[in-house]
């Protein structure tokens, strides 16, 4: 009987019952309702149009729906409620709240869609809600703009991005209260934050980690400039060398074989910081609406296999190239030690097995990509994890040791009376510092602060990393075709050779196929120190062959 309750009933609750059908509540009038209740009735899987009709007199304290089996609200589906509380917690396979669910609906100040799976917020509700609750809803990757959210005083929420959206929220001077002009305003606390303040105070958890603050991927406006000077640099440098390399007639010696690799280690880097900074143009200013997606999708983990197999190939190979250069000139009248071909394979597929490895573990668990948007393994929270990161740099560090040591017992050899005339001294000397500095910039940076961080023992933010990324971390990606490459005689002679193949710089190839023809090997005061030499200019050059 609809009568039976009349005027008496203050709530109603309806619990773990096998209907599937939602009990519509109207043609019962309620002169005062604190509370609907219908829970843990796991057969109900939507609420219909119209299904609190009978609760349309008097304001609703609360209407609570949790952890029924509802996959769907419909459309009016609160019409005509005045409801302060709406929960539909723990609705775990609730995907969708139709835009039209609240028309009708009034006075909704507090919303929660804790555990559901829920991937958007009716617009028509969000100007109004003081509190919204959205904690394990892991389906609600984008919110809406903030300025929507006009009165929100509490938020709880799964992502901590998310919280920087409201991050001094600014606030619309057409909210702004007449009173706040009155002298007094200000020292009433409570008065002055809702309807004066330049910005809403707003609570939200949970709050951003020192990992991932609330910023762009590349907040400072030079840095955006100059991961994309960097990142096109790299990009055009190392596909030059490539095409010149692989397209050139010369035979492939084993200079030119380790080069190739060294270019193509810095062309992954390259298109590494292209992904980082195409990503930072789309998002920028709501980055926070794409973290999630970003840092835990399958970009991120790309991303991030490109830049540490990069690295670690590169410098794997720039100290084969070093090694390979120190045991020429070393053996240099001792042809039947003389690296082959099938020595330098043998070698860079150990390099290219470690770096795919050491690539890959961050994909399996052994640290992350997704800890921070740059997508660097920076997650040390296990001691794997720690010792994966301080054996990597230790190793990289190692290898520039090791490059040094090449370089010094290389000019060493060099120095040697019976070996070079006087005045060449400088020149060699020169052009081995550049090498091992510019060796030095793109290592020490990056690994002291990294090796500090890994330790536990931060020294700099994750916003001031990010300097080194830019500046340091690529800087032998960009500078290697350079150095080894473009500044060499025989790679210029070449770029234009394989140019006139194609109707191209015809008058500059005929000068170098000229020049070619009539070089002649140099006499020194010995055969021994010829031998030395020819070494040493052939591992300058690069190419196995002697610069004239």
């Amino acid at each position: 009987n609809t009568q039976a309750f009349r005027d008496k009933m203050h709530s109603n609750l309806i619990k773990q019952t096998w209907t599937v059908f939602f009990p519509y509540i109207y043609d019962v009038i309620f002169i005062f309702v604190l509370l609907s209740d219908l829970q843990d009735n796991i057969h109900i899987q939507a609420i219909p149009a119209n299904a609190f009709r009978g609760l349309c007199t008097q304001t609703v304290e609360e209407i609570r729906l949790t952890r029924n089996g509802i996959r769907e609200v419909a459309s009016d589906a609160f019409n005509g409620t005045k409801m302060h509380r709406l929960s539909l917690k723990g609705n775990k396979q609730l995907t969708h709240i139709s835009g039209d669910a609240f028309v009708g609906s009034s006075e909704l100040v507090v919303l929660d869609i804790s555990e559901t799976a829920i991937g958007s917020l009716p617009d028509n509700i969000i100007s109004g809600l003081k509190k919204l609750l959205a904690e394990s809803a892991y389906h609600l990757k984008i919110l809406p703009p903030p300025q929507q959210f006009a009165k929100l005083r509490l938020a709880k929420l799964t992502y901590p991005s998310h919280c920087c959206a409201f991050k001094n929220k600014p606030r619309s001077r057409s909210k702004w209260s007449p009173l706040c002009s009155h002298p007094m305003a200000k020292y009433i606390t409570d008065f002055y934050r809702d309807h004066c303040s330049n910005s809403t105070s707003i609570t939200c958890s949970p709050t951003p980690d020192n990992l991932n603050p609330c910023e762009d991927i590349m907040s400072p406006v030079p840095l955006r400039v100059l991961i994309w000077i960097i990142s096109v640099l790299a990009l055009l440098g190392n596909t030059v060398v490539l095409v010149v390399l692989l397209g050139s007639r010369s035979k492939l010696t084993v200079p030119r074989f380790l080069m190739c690799h060294l270019a193509f280690a810095d062309l992954c880097m390259g298109i590494y910081l292209i992904i980082i900074a195409t990503i930072d143009m789309l998002t920028h200013g709501h980055y926070y609406n794409y973290a999630i997606d970003w840092q835990t999708g399958l970009g991120c983990s790309a991303a991030g296999f490109f830049t540490v197999f990069a690295s670690e190939l590169s410098v794997f190979t720039l100290t084969a190239i070093t090694v390979e250069r120190w045991h020429t000139i070393t053996h240099a009248l001792r042809l039947d030690r003389k690296l082959r071909m099938r020595h330098a394979c043998v070698i860079m597929a150990a390099g290219w097995i470690f770096s795919s490895l050491a690539a890959l573990l961050p994909t399996v668990g052994v640290s992350s990509y997704s800890k921070v948007s740059v997508c660097l393994p920076m997650d040390v929270e296990s001691l794997v994890s720690q010792v994966y990161l301080v054996s990597l740099l230790l190793l990289n560090i190692l290898a520039f040791f090791c490059v040094c040591g090449c370089y010094l017992s290389i000019y060493l050899t060099y120095r040697k009376p019976s070996s070079a005339p006087a005045h060449a001294d400088t020149r060699v000397a020169q052009r081995m510092a550049i090498l091992i500095f510019t060796d030095f910039l793109g290592m020490a940076p990056v690994s002291f602060f990294a090796i500090s961080a890994a330790l536990k023992l931060p020294l700099i933010t994750v916003s001031d990393s990010k300097l080194l990324l830019v500046l340091f971390y690529p800087i032998n990606s960009c500078s290697n075709p350079f150095l080894y490459a473009f500044f060499t005689r025989t790679f210029r002679r070449d770029f234009f050779l394989l140019a006139a193949r194609f109707g191209l710089f015809k008058t500059r190839a005929q000068i170098y196929r000229t020049e070619t023809s009539s070089c002649q090997q140099p006499t020194w005061t010995s055969p021994k120190s010829s031998r030395v030499m020819y070494s040493l200019a052939n591992t300058l050059s690069l190419d196995g062959k002697q610069e004239c």
